[in-house]
């Protein structure tokens, strides 16, 4: 079994250094010195300025966008560790990128997810932490541990202390049948009922609201999902669910990816408000006031001190 002789050290790669700050202030820890940086062809170069040697090293790097480039150096900084003789390396990526291609849905389709679980493998990590993967069975492309956390309780915590517990005059909606499992638990730490949007995808970012199976008609919605993108399959369930009578539309979900027209769309929809977790920094040169941050460093660092400490993970899915 393994045992830290110079204990936790958090690093982190250039996609989210405000989590791991954050992670790293939650711990008591100072986040460890490591320059990532690039040549100027686009190489990606890392300097470690500490010993790392039998230490328990964990990298905070998200694989959004950039996705490749992030990726990449999640894989460089992994490599740098492993020569550098870390007792243990825990990529530590609250957003898993390339979750979302992790079967073939038509021919000749690659399975993206199970090829990034290899290269994270074959780089030298010994186990992964992430959070609320597109598609839990993305857990069993890795022969490596993974720790699956779910964002289920923060959001929880968050409309009870706001709206009670087990409120009649709320419902959440899952916005597709892929995202039951995930709603009804969200449902059910609410103690508030369930309704399903029910819609047909004709290509990539595009969707058609079809039906909704379940009454929301005078209640306040609450639409839980597991990442927004584009934001038009949420702000379509959206606008659907309040021309079929509900009060109004709060909704969250966990990966901020909020990519090309989505701040737009938000901005125009039925939404009243969007809470992220933060796994993804808010885009900088934008602005939406309905959309509301909530942090997930707490979570992480008490995963990370379980994992350093081996002690079992199971309090954290309760």
């Amino acid at each position: 079994m393994f045992s830290p002789t110079t204990g936790i050290k958090v690093f982190s790669g250039n996609s989210n250094p405000q989590l791991a700050d954050d992670i790293c202030k939650c711990l008591g820890i100072k986040k460890g010195e490591a320059d990532i940086s690039s040549f100027a062809d686009g190489e990606i170069s890392v300097s470690i300025y500490e010993t790392v040697r039998g230490s328990d090293v964990f990298i905070v790097q998200s694989t959004c966008g950039p996705v490749n480039n992030n990726l990449m150096e999640l894989l460089v900084m992994i490599d740098a560790f492993k020569r550098a003789s870390a007792g243990r390396i825990t990529a530590v990526i609250p957003y898993f990128g390339y979750a979302r291609q992790d079967r073939k849905a038509k021919s000749r389709d690659p399975i993206s997810a199970k090829l990034v679980a290899n290269l994270l493998t074959t780089a030298g990590a010994d186990r992964v932490l992430t959070l609320d993967l597109h598609a839990s069975q993305i857990q069993g492309f890795f022969d490596i541990p993974v720790d699956h956390l779910i964002g289920a309780p923060l959001f929880a915590d968050y409309y009870i202390n706001r709206f009670g517990e087990g409120n009649d005059d709320f419902i959440v909606v899952s916005p597709d049948v892929g995202s039951v499992a995930r709603s009804r638990n969200f449902a059910h730490r609410l103690d508030v009922n369930l309704a399903i949007v029910d819609k047909r995808r004709e290509k990539a970012n595009q969707s058609e609201v079809m039906n909704v199976i379940g009454h929301v008609e005078g209640k306040h919605v609450i639409i839980s999902d597991d990442m927004v993108d584009t934001a038009g399959s949420l702000c379509g369930a959206a606008d659907a669910l309040v021309a079929l009578g509900a009060k109004d539309v709060y909704a969250c979900a966990t990966h901020g990816v909020l990519s090309g027209p989505a701040i737009e769309r938000i901005e125009k929809s039925s939404i009243k408000e969007l809470v992220f977790l933060n796994t993804i920094p808010y885009p900088s040169d934008v602005k939406c006031d309905k959309i509301k941050y909530l942090n997930v460093a707490p979570t992480f660092a008490d995963a990370i001190k379980r994992i350093s400490d081996n002690i079992s993970m199971s309090a954290l899915f309760y």
